[in-house]
Formats: structure tokens, sequence, C-alpha cells
């Protein structure tokens, strides 16, 4: 990154409406992984200032993400055994080996991962983490301790939470879930542009103080006694620097060790692609990422914070769309708010402990339910089939047994679902073509069965046409089966290149899985 004075003052507004809505974020995300709440900002700052330096994916924030809890905590809980403290400094080795995996990805040009894996399978990935967010935050809202551990289990017991809630820490909760909820929906004119966090943020702040939370004290509510202390608050150390923890190296070989380190690992990278092809593709200027170089950056990122005690990173969604919105240029803007959050933690402590655990617990389950949207399954099962049935069997698996298991079932449904539709073994890998140019214009003519599996090696082809071609015809009249990721490839491609005009032919003898534009085609 260089030093640009002419985007300075957009990039500082972005980067600072961006710090705001990363610092209670982080400190959540990392709450409910079993990590201690500084852990959040380490890779935050870590992300912001290093991923700027050394990532290609300008507009990209970088920094800990919901997405990842579900595979942390279950580290910390199993190689912890009963002690969170070492199983959070064993998570730390594991870290380490995933970020170093992470990086020979990027060396080995392995940025492709992101683009092959199915749309479905990833959707119900993060569909089945939301649901389970959510499940393991509720009952933080409303001040209860739960007795299940299991996500199913402890939504069974949502209706005894209720019953038992702590009255005084639930208002606080429940009005940071109405800020989140209805402020985007009612604000207006330049009101819109308060984030709704910051609101609530302040709202809970301030009726922490009143309830006084800072002293351990009981109250009466309604004929019944409840307590509350300090712990119903952020607890941070008093030096940034002073809370730095080191790796266990003494499990690393486990397999357990082993099934967190692949998670990780695969995990973060394809979240961490799919991010930066989002935002590139939401990017106003149409700028194109390095996808490898990305990874190598997120990689180092996560090696440092690994080494000093921070939650893995990824490329995040949330905190990158509110960068564009907010008028981000250059990479300017991720390095500023990793700096105003270090400079944020290291002057501020004592004002950071004044914020409740139960509004980020409400933060939480709000993003958990962004991941796991009603209209998310709506929008799969309207696509067709195809995709709606690896998306459920991800979701179900991920959400019963265990995400890479869930993740590797969703996978083998998707791909036998293609070989049922017409794509045979030898075609899963590779696409053949033929390419004619006659009259300025090139038609491209596709004869075998176009699937997740060799989407990848569909695009490469036709991307080395585009340079010298305006005008091209995409001809599926003797491929057997064009899925519905297809589509989407194609038409991310004519977003990023307007000045092509790309058609497609030779469907009309083709089936149609659903109604849907971009549904899955395939001819018996």
């Amino acid at each position: 990154m260089i030093f640009n004075s002419q985007t300075f003052a957009q990039d500082f507004k972005s980067g600072f409406f961006v710090f705001l809505l990363a610092l209670p974020l982080c400190l959540g995300i990392s709450i409910a992984s079993g990590f201690p709440p500084i852990a959040g900002i380490y890779t935050a700052v870590i992300g912001g200032i290093f991923g700027s330096l050394l990532g290609s994916a300008r507009l990209t924030i970088k920094g800990p993400a919901a997405g990842l809890i579900v595979i942390v905590i279950g580290a910390v809980t199993e190689l912890g055994m009963g002690d969170p403290v070492m199983g959070y400094k064993k998570t730390l080795a594991v870290g380490v080996v995933a970020a170093i995996i992470q990086i020979i990805f990027g060396f080995s040009k392995a940025g492709i991962i992101g683009e092959i894996i199915p749309k479905s399978v990833v959707h119900g990935m993060l569909s089945a983490i939301g649901v389970i967010i959510i499940a393991k935050q509720c009952h933080n809202i409303l001040g209860v301790v739960p007795v299940s551990k299991s996500p199913i289990a402890l939504l069974g017991e949502f209706p005894t939470h209720i019953l038992g809630l702590n009255p005084e820490v639930a208002i606080i909760g429940v009005i940071t879930l109405l800020f989140l909820i209805f402020w985007p929906k009612f604000a207006k004119g330049k009101l819109k542009a308060i984030p709704a966090a910051i609101l609530a943020l302040a709202a809970s702040m301030t009726l922490g103080s009143i309830f006084d939370f800072e002293n351990a004290h009981n109250y009466e509510f309604l004929n019944t006694n409840y307590h509350v202390d300090s712990s119903f608050l952020i607890n941070l150390p008093s030096s940034f620097f002073s809370a730095f923890a080191f790796p266990d190296w003494s499990s690393i070989t486990s397999w357990i060790s082993i099934k967190y380190i692949v998670m990780l690992s695969l995990v973060g990278s394809i979240e961490s692609l799919l991010t930066v092809n989002a935002v590139d593709g939401m990017d106003p200027e149409k700028k194109s990422s390095n996808l490898n170089q990305d990874l190598i950056a997120t990689g180092a990122g996560n090696l440092l914070a690994s080494l000093v005690g921070g939650l893995p990173m990824i490329s995040e969604i949330v905190r990158s769309r509110a960068n564009i919105d907010n008028g981000a240029k250059t990479a300017q803007s991720n390095f500023i708010h990793g700096c105003l959050l270090l400079v944020s933690v290291a002057l501020f402590p004592n004002i950071l402990h004044m914020i409740p655990s139960a509004t980020l617990a409400a933060m939480l389950v709000f993003t958990g339910f962004r991941l796991a949207s009603p209209n998310e399954f709506s929008h799969t099962y309207k696509i067709g089939v195809d995709q709606f049935s690896p998306f459920m069997v991800t979701f179900l698996i991920t959400l019963s047994i265990d995400l890479l298991v869930g993740v590797i079932a969703g996978l083998v449904c998707q791909l036998i679902l293609n070989l049922y539709h017409g794509m045979s073994f030898s075609d899963i890998f590779h696409v053949k073509h033929e390419a004619k140019e006659e009259g300025g214009e090139l038609t491209l003519k596709i004869y075998s069965p176009v699937g997740f599996t060799n989407s990848y090696s569909f695009k490469k082809t036709l991307l080395e046409k585009i340079p010298a071609n305006s005008h091209i015809v995409i001809d599926f009249a003797d491929s057997k089966l064009v899925e519905h990721s297809c589509f989407q490839m194609i038409e991310t491609i004519k977003k990023n290149h307007d000045q092509v005009s790309i058609k497609i032919t030779g469907l009309d003898t083709h089936r149609s899985i659903s109604e849907h534009s971009h549904s899955t085609r395939y001819r018996k």
C-alpha cells in the first residue's frame, strides 16, 4: 500500500466507520470463540495494518469473522479437555500450522478453490454456522447459564431461558437487537449514516452504568431476586501487549489438531476467497484482485496473529461491504481501521470495559440470523432441487455432526447429482471445446458437461478468448449438462467485461430443473 494524499480524506472516513463497526464485533466473536476478548482486536489490528500492506484486495477488510466461530470454539473445547486456557493455547498452535498451509496454498496457485466449491455447499455451511451461533449466544442475551452443549439441545432450552432470564441483562440484549433490526429500516436522511451497532453500543453502555454492573449486587424484580456483577461486562487487559499469548505445541500431532488444521486452512481459505470475489464484484471501479496473493497475505496475517494470541482471520464480508458503502478508494481505509483499533484498545481499555457482554451476544445473534436467513433457504430452493439438496445436506450434517463432515457430504451430494444428470468421470476436471471465428464473432462450442468440478477450466477457456474478441457465442448444444454455477460464472464475467458481448445458445433441447433463469439445464 502506498500513501495516497488525494484519497486520504475519503479513506479515513470509511476506515473510521469500519473501525466503529469492527470494535464490538471483534470482541464478541473472540468471546464466542473461546478466546480472550482482546484476541479479536489483535487479529483485526494485524489484518488491518499488515493485510493492507501485503494483500491485493484493496477494498477488502481482514479480521475475525463469525463464520469461523464454530471451528475455533470446537478446537478450544476438544483440545482443552475442560481447561479453556490450555485449549486456547493449543488452538493457537493449530492456527500457526493452518496459516502456513494457507501460505502454501497461495504460492501453489490454489486460489481457484474459492471458485470451484459450489455456492450451495458454502451457503449451507454458513447457514448452519448461523444457527449454531444463535443457539450458543441466545442465553447470553438473557443472562442465564445453559445446561446443554449441542446447538439443537440449546435451542430446545430457549423457552426455559426466557422463563429464567435476568431482567436487567435481558433489557440490554433486547434493546441491542431492536436497534440492529429497526434502525436501518426507519432511520431517515443523514441519520442513516450512523451505524446501528454504534447506537446500540452507546445505549447498552449507558444502561450498564445505570444498572451498576461494575459493582456486584442483588436486586429484586417482581418478587424475585437477581444478581449482577462485572462478569456481565467485557474484561480487557490494562495493557495491549500484556495479554500476548503463545502457542502450546504439545498436542499438535494429535488427530484432533490435524482435524482442526484441515478445517481452518480449508474453510478459512474458501470463505476468504469467496469474500474477495464478492467485494471485487461490488467495487465501483471493477478492479480484480489477485486471489493467490491475497491468500498469501491472509496466511501471513494468520501466522502472526496465532503467534501472539489472536484469532484466525479471513477477508470479512460485512466490514468490507461497509467499507465500500462509505466510499473507500484504496487499501488505506483498511490500514486506518487497524490503526484506530490499536489506539482505542491501547489508550481506552477502561471505557471498553463498560461494554455489556449481552450487547456483543445480541450482535452475534443478529449476524447468525443473517447467515441463516430464511431468504437463503427460499432462494436456493427456487434455483432448483440440484442446488437445494446439497445445501440441505451440508446444513443438516454440519448442524448435527461436524462442519468438515457436512462440507464433504455436500460436495459428494452435488457430484452425485451432476453424474446423474449426464456428467462422466472423464469430464470431471476438464472441458472439451472448439472455437470458430466467423464474421467478427467467436463461437465457443462446448462438448463436455459443465459442473462445479470443471467450472474453473471452463472459465479459463472463456477468459483466454476475451482479449481478442468482443462478440462471443457459447454453444451448449452438445453439452449434456450446464450446471447453475456455470451460468453464475458467465454472469460474473459479463459484469467484469462489459465491453464484451457474450451470448448463450444451444439450450433449446435441454430440460430446466426449475423456472429460475440460472437453473441447471441437462439433456438425456
